[in-house]
């Protein structure tokens, strides 16, 4: 009796340290795809913050959260059974998805160089902070965003599927999810912050008790328009650099990786000659090649379709 009761909790011992390292093997699994879509996140965070241009103060948050909402639905609902699906079905469908969405990355940064060579080209900006935002246009502007978000919400999910190298469909599953989740978390999150900063600043410079506190709200009010220009900034970049990174990968799995190769080893003998910083060297040399192609990209893509040019 007694030995069929020890046999058991050895059992259970068994069955809980193999349950650790999967829970372990989903957590490194996850670090590592999250590291390679930082690019895409980032560009997420500098853009979404204009959807919420014009609205007043009390419907900022309530309306990144029917984003947020509408993105973890993306990722959860749709995306990730579509890609264990693909994984399943159809794994060679991977890489082309990946480059696809690549090189419709590269043509949203294109257009982004572009409206700043062509200022008279680019979009009108929206209404200022006094404008007052109607229901229907608020609900147009959340539909607008979650469209926008699946396009980068499926690049996040099809490069952790890339990445992700563990055998098991479960953990597969549990990797893809947790990394939509904290992905869905940190770019939200990350909005919220930057849309209230100025608020917060406001508040400090009108109620602030001290002089020093009145001074730091008015410069997070002054800084805000230039962080924002500089967020959208850093996006067309990450969309330029991750877009032909994409590519870059794509002709590796397709055995054209000479000008991958060539990228590489031109940036690792570079880098090399900086001594202590050669790692920051080689990464900027391969994000700049990356990005380099990437507005080559989108400049052949947009000649292909003239007519969102123009829009």
């Amino acid at each position: 009796m007694a030995s069929g009761f020890f046999a058991l909790l050895d059992d259970i011992a068994s069955i809980s340290k193999i349950a650790v390292s999967s829970l372990d093997d989903v957590a490194a699994q996850a670090l590592k795809a999250g590291k390679k879509t930082a690019g895409i996140v980032i560009d997420d965070a500098a853009v979404t913050p204009r959807y919420v241009v014009g609205f007043a103060a009390e419907r900022e948050l309530p309306t990144i959260a029917k984003i947020a909402w509408g993105s973890l639905k993306n990722k959860i609902l749709y995306l990730l059974p579509g890609a264990l699906a693909l994984s399943v079905l159809a794994p060679w469908t991977i890489t082309p998805l990946l480059m696809a969405g690549g090189a419709f990355l590269c043509f949203e940064g294109y257009e982004k160089v572009h409206g700043l060579l062509h200022p008279a080209a680019a979009p009108a900006p929206g209404p200022g902070p006094a404008a007052a935002v109607s229901a229907a246009d608020e609900q147009a502007k959340v539909a607008s965003a979650i469209r926008t978000d699946f396009i980068l919400s499926a690049e996040i999910m099809a490069i952790t599927l890339a990445a992700v190298t563990t055998p098991t469909f479960i953990n597969k599953a549990l990797v893809l999810g947790l990394v939509g989740v904290l992905v869905t978390v940190a770019v939200y999150g990350t909005v919220a912050l930057i849309v209230k900063a100025d608020d917060v600043g406001l508040y400090l410079a009108q109620h602030g008790r001290v002089a020093v506190v009145r001074a730091l709200g008015r410069g997070v009010v002054h800084a805000m328009p230039g962080l924002l220009k500089v967020l959208a900034f850093v996006g067309m970049l990450a969309m330029l650099w991750v877009g032909g990174g994409i590519f870059l990968h794509g002709l590796e799995e397709y055995g054209l990786g000479a000008v991958p190769h060539a990228i590489h080893t031109f940036a690792a003998r570079t880098g090399g000659a900086f001594g202590p910083a050669a790692g920051a060297v080689t990464w900027f040399i391969d994000a700049t090649a990356a990005g380099v192609l990437g507005l080559a990209i989108g400049f052949v893509v947009a000649r292909a379709v003239p007519a969102r040019q123009k829009m």
